[in-house]
């Protein structure tokens, strides 16, 4: 079990007063939103590096990393060193997009299948900027907006990474066979 998931554990259900005005990311809007300091929000669960709590009868994703306005130990945010390689950025970028789940599924975006491609790209003035090309299991999913946003702010982490574009496209369409077999092992499909 994850350090988060030992968090969401311990945790879950329990109404805990905010220590500290937090940014996080609203469920489905996927819009980034502060929630004030001394609101009383509840554990719901976590997984890869967010918790998602709930406030004034919505749901929000509190990344690791803000985790002491909760009252809880802070997870380290991923960074790389600013000699970093090409290589260890793109490594960077897919180990992120392993953290990124559908609220609404346990397994990562990138096992479940719904990332199609990564590229980076650097500037003349040495910026990089990152598309992530990927879909959602349905059209008509509304986690879209949470999951990009999920995965924009977890790749920012890194200081050689100026920007980050997501494009949710649907051709081709998402399918069950584009999950890992880790990720139907997990949902119990095999």
């Amino acid at each position: 079990m994850s350090d988060i998931e030992q968090i969401a554990t311990l945790h879950k259900g329990q109404e805990l007063p905010l220590q500290r005005d937090v940014e996080a990311i609203s469920i489905p809007f996927g819009k980034t939103v502060t929630l004030p300091e001394d609101s009383i929000v509840s554990v719901m669960q976590a997984k890869g590096s967010t918790v998602s709590v709930g406030y004034e009868g919505r749901l929000y994703l509190v990344e690791g990393a803000n985790l002491d306005a909760l009252g809880l130990e802070a997870l380290p945010r991923p960074t790389l060193p600013e000699e970093a390689s090409e290589e260890e950025i793109e490594q960077f970028v897919w180990d992120q997009l392993r953290t990124c789940f559908d609220p609404e599924i346990p397994v990562n975006i990138v096992d479940l299948g719904l990332v199609y491609g990564c590229r980076i790209e650097r500037l003349i003035t040495g910026e990089r900027i990152v598309t992530i090309r990927m879909t959602l299991t349905a059209p008509g999913c509304g986690m879209g907006d949470v999951i990009a946003a999920d995965a924009r702010n977890k790749i920012l982490g890194a200081p050689q990474i100026s920007k980050v574009h997501t494009e949710i496209v649907f051709d081709p369409p998402w399918s069950r066979e584009m999950m890992s077999d880790e990720a139907k092992l997990e949902l119990g499909m095999f």
